[in-house]
């Protein structure tokens, strides 16, 4: 099970932190990452890191947005700054655990003044 938390409202400009935790049963995944969640409950990547390291992220966020994880490699971040209004979504943390895909519950990020 993946927990989420950090969402809220913010200005734009401002910055959040995003955290995603594994509870429960413990498992080896082979990636973490975040979606955004858009109408009709479309995901679409915002940033992913593997259990080697490596990081990917959507364009649009490149260089405003960072991911990292925890050594026990059950939490990730997902540091965010110069937020957008463009930015404001349901984020949904994903896991791969070998062909399966795990997924939590969302945390909400609005971007208004």
């Amino acid at each position: 099970r993946l927990v989420e938390s950090g969402g809220d409202l913010v200005q734009p400009g401002g910055s959040l932190r995003l955290s995603c935790t594994s509870s429960g049963r413990a498992f080896s995944a082979k990636a973490m990452g975040w979606y955004r969640q858009g109408p009709g409950n479309t995901r679409d990547l915002v940033a992913q890191i593997t259990a080697g390291g490596q990081t990917d992220y959507a364009d649009s966020v490149k260089g405003r947005f960072t991911i990292s994880r925890n050594k026990a490699w059950n939490t990730v971040y997902l540091q965010m700054t110069s937020l957008r209004p463009d930015d404001t979504a349901v984020y949904v943390c994903n896991a791969k655990v070998g062909s399966v895909a795990i997924w939590g519950q969302g945390t909400q990020v609005t971007v208004s003044s």
